[in-house]
């Protein structure tokens, strides 16, 4: 039957396929090959979220030239392996941007960015920032793409960078008290703005670098001495800073952005996980808790929350730690539900047994188009 599909009708199908069966059906034949062509050249290809994002895993220190995904849609075998062989140096994982990996050249302290794609083997080195800088933060921002793009794909964000450490006018090294900005269709980073000394040295030292852009604002978690968050109003060229709940007692505390609304994801032994929205007057609202017999799960024996990571979209908010161990995971299942679950970690692909490593992990909606930003 498949074989006397028409060509057109074979290509509609192909487009509401997973990834990682949209890949299968690519290798199978030379007439499937031809629909998927067809089918990857559909400017609406990549507006659609038909299926929820991977999450996607990169190792923290060491220079594998491997990541990790997971597919959360498949039950049988739902954690891949993803050669990183093209690239030309090794890399750590900061953030995503449309189904892009945002990463830095791991052989130099001097920050330097680049894009990768692990899904169709693609990458670029971005251009030098105008400053030198060391450890600064880094923030993304995805904009909405127009309602006619072409047959290409190009995709639309903007990268900041904020604080860091450069070189001193007369020798040694200074916080960097400007911002900057990197935009694609230029291909260029140019100085938008400056900060206090103080928010410099804080975003310097005590930011773990994610960031969440949330109406107009960009926001970094910062940790010295107790949890707070530090924003940069865009259109006003302003930085404000806001108070965290249980600032002084959580052990982790992280930044997501859910439906729109600025997440607070932290957790204590006493308390366990929980989640807070921001509400109206910046006042935090607790949401959700990690149910005991998962936060027992994720935590162990010792029963502590400080090695907890956190990643999260409008669809889920994962906690994890390293690539073998389990992570929870509070889902939507509607519109109105969302349900906590269990995901085993990465101990086998295939069979063969998975070296345990501590990793970044991003949530990524695979893109199987070649980008004409690389």
């Amino acid at each position: 039957m498949w074989s006397n599909l028409p060509f057109d009708l074979l290509s509609n199908i192909f487009f509401f396929l997973s990834p990682d069966s949209f890949a299968c059906a690519n290798a199978s034949c030379r007439n499937w090959h031809k629909a998927c062509a067809s089918t990857l050249k559909n400017p609406f290809l990549l507006q659609k979220q038909l299926h929820p994002p991977w999450f996607v895993a990169l190792p923290l220190r060491n220079n594998s030239l491997s990541c990790y995904a997971h597919n959360p849609t498949n039950t049988n075998n739902n954690w891949y392996q993803l050669s990183l062989d093209f690239l030309p140096h090794p890399i750590r994982l900061l953030a995503h941007l449309e189904g892009l990996l945002l990463v830095r050249s791991s052989i130099s302290t001097v920050l330097q960015l680049g894009l990768c794609n692990p899904f169709t083997r693609q990458y670029k080195l971005l251009p030098m920032l105008n400053i030198k800088r060391t450890n600064p933060a880094v923030g993304v921002i995805s904009l909405s793409l127009p309602a006619a793009f072409g047959t290409e794909s190009f995709p639309c964000f903007k990268v900041y960078v904020a604080g860091g450490m450069s070189e001193a006018s007369r020798g040694g090294a200074t916080y960097e008290p400007t911002l900057e900005m990197y935009d694609p269709q230029l291909n260029a980073w140019r100085i938008v703005g400056t900060m206090p000394m103080e928010f410099a040295v804080r975003l310097t030292v005590w930011t773990p670098k994610e960031s969440v852009y949330c109406d107009g604002v960009l926001y970094w978690m910062t940790s010295a001495r107790a949890y707070s968050l530090m924003g940069y109003d865009i259109a006003r060229n302003t930085w404000r800073e806001l108070s965290v709940p249980m600032a002084d007692k959580l052990e982790f505390a992280v930044l997501v952005l859910r439906r729109g609304r600025l997440t607070l994801v932290g957790g204590t032994c006493a308390l366990g996980g929980c989640i807070w929205e921001l509400g109206e007057g910046e006042s935090w609202v607790m949401v959700d808790k990690v149910p005991s017999e998962l936060g027992r799960r994720f935590t162990g024996e010792k029963g502590g929350w400080d090695r907890t990571k956190c990643v999260g979209s409008d669809g889920g908010i994962y906690l994890y730690r390293d690539l073998r161990a389990g992570m929870v995971v509070w889902r939507e299942v509607d519109n109105t539900t969302w349900e906590w679950v269990w995901i085993e970690g990465c101990e086998s692909i295939r069979g063969k047994q998975v070296r345990n490593m501590q990793i970044k992990g991003v949530l990524v909606h695979p893109n199987l188009v070649p980008s004409s930003i690389f």
